[in-house]
Parts: C-alpha cells; structure tokens; sequence
C-alpha cells in the first residue's frame, strides 16, 4: 500500500498528499512541469523572470500583502526553476495551512505582472546575472550545459540572457503561460500532519473553479551529442574544470545503477574515489564532485573540480584515471556491499526532509506518474552487480565520449 495519497480534480490538477503525525509544519506547493528547455528562442529566461514576478501582485494582492502573508506568521514562501519544472512552495505551522494554500494558489493562477514590478524585478535579475558570473565554480557548471547541449533548449542558461531579459514586458508572460500551461501537467503537493481528506476539501475549495486546460506541447528531443574541449581565459586565481558527457534518461532502467557509480566515484561522501585520488592523496584540490542530472529525454553527467593552473594536467589525469578503474575493474564483494550501504543511507536521510520529499513526490508524479517508496528504491540497489556497474561504465564514461570546460587564469 503506496504511503502517499493522490486524488485528481475535475480540472485535471492533482493532489498528492502524505501525512507525516510527528511533524507541526506543513510544508506545500505546486509544482509545474515547464521550466527553461520550453522556452522559445525569444523567451530565454522567461520562466525564472515569472518565478520572480509570481511575489510581485495577482488580482487581489499586492508584493508587500503577498510577502507579509506567510513570513508574518513564521513561516516561508519560496520559489525555484528548473530546466524542466517551475515550483512555488511554503513551509508554515501546520494551524495556517489553508493560509498558505490559498496564497500559493493565488499566485499560481492569478499573477498579474505589474509593468512597474517588472520593470524592477528586470534589474534583480541582471544582478542576479552578476553575482553569478563572479562565481567562476557555480557559472562554469552551468556553461557546461552549453557545451554538451549546444544547439538544444538544454544547453540555455536559466537566467537567459542580459539581452533576453532587458526586452521582457507583461505579454512575454501571458503569452509563455498560454502556450505551456497545462491543469493535467501541474501537480499540489504537500507533507505534514493533516489527514488527507482535509487536504483534498481545501484543494476543491481553491482550485476546483480553475478551468481545464490541456496544452499538448512537444518537447525537442536532444540527439546528435558531439564531445568537445573549450579553454577560456578569464581574470580569475585559480583554474576551474568540469568534464563530462550525456547520461541515461529518467525513465531508463540504468538510471539507479549508474547514479550509484556516480556517488561511488564523486558523491557528497568524503570517501568518494576522486576525493580520496585528487584531494587526499595529492592535495591538488578543495573540491571536486561528480553529479548527475536526468531529464526525460537524456542525462547528463559532470565532474567538477578547481585547482592550480599549472596542475590542471595533472589532476584532468588523475580525474580519468578513476574512471578508467571504473570501467576495467570490478567491485570486489565488500565494496560493493559499502556502496550500496553508502547510496541507501544518504537516500534515507534525504527523505527525513520534508521539504525535500514534498518536491519529490510532486516531480515523480509528474515525470512518472508513480512515487517509488524507499523500500522499493533500496530493492533495486540491492540487485545491482558488479558485472552491472562495470558494463554501464563501459557505456557511460568512455574517455572519447567526454567534454571538456576550462577556466584558466588570463
């Protein structure tokens, strides 16, 4: 029996609900499935800007009614946008619950985009820009998109472009929202000690007069990846690099095999194998870290690290190296017994996030219209061999499939 509840309205909106009784905050939001790769060319950062503008007035309220209404009483109300989802969410003691419901409702389908807010919210964004790109290890992650990506919605940059975002005004929004807005393709999610039942009254209460609205949109497939190496001088101390390549996509079966080689190789874990061959035993860097990334498409795999200049060589080798034991060695019985132990802790201390689970289970119902429990997540870790991993590393992490971002010092 699923530990979650869901229930669909006449709408097509869907609610999906767990009750957690140990908990007093009721954590909530929706969650949308566009984000970034459904931009048209002439909207890139349409979808972060309206992320933005969702605080800045509806119908009924104005930015500072809409701020005050949650944080007045203790509790959150944040926003964030992927290259696939777009999320508004709230994290309140449980007594104002519907409070925050009918607040994120509101600013989900009523946000009036007020010429004078964005015009404002306009030069936020161009500083958010700015911070950014005087981030070399945060922007050089998302240039690297660009690189694996080029050509494809994939490969834009959240934020957009300072050209992009300088021309927006209030039809750009309504009319980015009527191409990809969809009531089937939009989930209410939450996680706190409320019975289901009150949950789905308040949902009928809110949404139940929103008007059906189905979009069939097409998402651009990415095809034709070529591997690459680009080295750009900046004015920075230290050389920065990310390596990589397109992985396996949400729905694949190697999806959890290959997620568990990525840990094993550069997971949060100090023990990960390139902490332990490029910081611990060389002391060439202060991080480096392996991530990957799915979409339902595609996948994308990225390693990061910053060092000296001068040992950019040496450690872009010793980065290989580990993925060349990857690929020839096999796991002996009680590493892989460690691995798996490893992946389904951090797995189970993930989900003591509400928050965090509350996310989860919104895009799960999205992507897959199923929330695997933690139990049938641990089973399939617990089938994985050594053959399996060694196989998928042959296929997945190929030194001539890989691309290359530098950032070097000028």
């Amino acid at each position: 029996m699923p530990d979650y509840h869901i229930h669909t309205l006449p709408n097509g909106i869907r609610v999906v609900h767990k009750q957690v009784s140990h908990t007093k905050i009721a954590h909530s939001g929706f969650i949308l499935d566009l984000g970034s790769r459904d931009e048209l060319p002439n909207q890139l950062g349409l979808a972060h800007f309206w992320e933005h503008m969702a605080f800045k007035g509806t119908t009924k309220r104005k930015s500072f009614h809409i701020l005050n209404r949650l944080e007045s009483v203790g509790g959150e109300l944040n926003a964030y946008t992927t290259k696939e989802k777009l999320c508004f969410y709230s994290s309140v003691l449980d007594k104002h619950f519907e409070k925050s419901f009918e607040l994120l409702t509101d600013i989900t389908f009523h946000s009036i985009f007020p010429a004078k807010e964005i015009e404002k919210e306009r030069g936020v964004i161009l500083e958010e820009m700015s911070m950014y790109l005087d981030a070399p290890e945060e922007a050089i992650v998302d240039e690297f998109d660009a690189v694996v990506y080029e050509g494809h919605p994939l490969g834009n940059n959240i934020l957009g472009t300072k050209e992009s975002v300088s021309g927006f005004v209030k039809q750009d929004f309504l009319d980015f929202i009527d191409r990809n807005m969809s009531t089937d393709a939009l989930v209410f999610c939450s996680v706190s000690n409320l019975p289901f039942e009150k949950v789905v009254k308040l949902a009928e209460k809110y949404m139940g007069d929103i008007p059906a609205i189905q979009k069939h949109r097409a998402r651009v497939p990415f095809k034709n990846y070529v591997p690459k190496t680009l080295t750009i001088e900046k004015a920075i101390s230290q050389a920065h690099c990310v390596l990589g390549c397109p992985a396996y996509a949400l729905s694949d079966d190697r999806r959890i095999p290959f997620f568990m080689l990525v840990n094993l190789l550069g997971g949060p874990g100090m023990n990960s194998r390139l902490n332990l061959a490029v910081r611990e035993k060389h002391g060439l860097v202060y991080t480096i870290d392996a991530n990957y990334a799915t979409y339902i498409d595609t996948g994308l795999l990225s390693i990061y690290f910053g060092t000296e200049k001068k040992q950019l060589k040496r450690t872009t080798s010793l980065v290989l190296k580990e993925l060349k034991k990857l690929r020839e060695k096999p796991l002996g019985t009680l590493q892989l017994h460690t691995a798996k132990e490893q992946l389904m802790g951090q797995l189970a201390m993930a989900e003591e996030s509400n928050i965090g689970l509350m996310t989860m289970m919104g895009k799960s119902i999205l992507d897959q219209d199923k929330i695997d429990s933690l139990n049938e997540i641990f089973d399939q870790i617990r089938s994985i061999t050594a053959g399996d991993l060694v196989d998928i590393a042959n296929d997945a992490l190929r030194e001539d499939q890989l691309s290359f971002l530098n950032y070097v010092p000028a």
